[in-house]
């Protein structure tokens, strides 16, 4: 089997204490430890972070998990996971400002 045959994207859109708190940082060394690309970035009513990913399918279920429980100062309410079609747009993970 080759990459392409688990390739997968996902938009994860995490609510609750989850700006302010060290979230996006969380985010991006734990999508890098699993070897995902995409972005993170904080959303205007303060308490939504949304996160692009792309990859394994199977590296990205783990990390929505790690995204679900967060960092130490987090407190998230509510994650959800949208599986779309990768579009290969992305190189590396960074946080969005």
């Amino acid at each position: 089997m080759t990459m392409q045959d688990h390739a997968a994207a996902a938009t994860i859109t995490v609510r609750g204490r989850v700006q302010g708190v060290g979230y996006r940082m969380f985010a991006l060394r734990t999508a890098r430890e699993l070897g995902l690309v995409g972005t993170v970035r904080n959303e205007p009513d303060g308490r939504t972070v949304t996160i692009e990913v792309e990859g394994d399918r199977a590296a990205i279920e783990t990390f929505a998990a790690r995204c679900a429980q967060g960092p130490p100062r987090a407190h998230v309410e509510d994650c959800r996971i949208e599986w779309r079609t990768p579009t290969g747009q992305y190189r590396d993970f960074r946080i969005e400002v």
